[in-house]
């Protein structure tokens, strides 16, 4: 049996970065890195008014995460932001599959 760390490790050859702020901020742009340190100084300022870290782990999960997709495709997150404004301003995604086409592809990754 697999254990919970290795369960948490992607499958590719690159390993996803530790959840860690100093491990995080080195896989990010400077872009990124001002957005993360925002977003790191709100979520230490309500864990010292809370007590409370749960706000510190989910942060360091979700950069994590947006740390991972960088380092495998650097500038995927502000492509991600550009597209989710597309979509947004003119209400239909002009690269999405139809919702027939993604049941096919289910029902053959479920080899049915």
């Amino acid at each position: 049996m697999a254990s919970p760390a290795a369960a948490d490790q992607p499958t590719s050859g690159t390993p996803a970065p530790r959840a860690d702020p100093v491990v995080i901020r080195a896989c990010l742009s400077p872009r990124l890195v001002a957005e993360f340190d925002a977003e790191w100084e709100s979520v230490l300022e309500q864990a010292k008014a809370s007590k409370d870290l749960a706000g510190v782990h989910k942060l360091l999960q979700k950069w994590r995460h947006l740390a991972y997709a960088e380092l495998r495709d650097p500038g995927s997150y502000f492509r991600l932001l550009a597209k989710a404004e597309q979509i947004m301003q003119t209400g239909e995604n002009p690269t999405a599959g139809s919702f027939e086409d993604m049941q096919a592809l289910i029902r053959e990754r479920l080899g049915r």
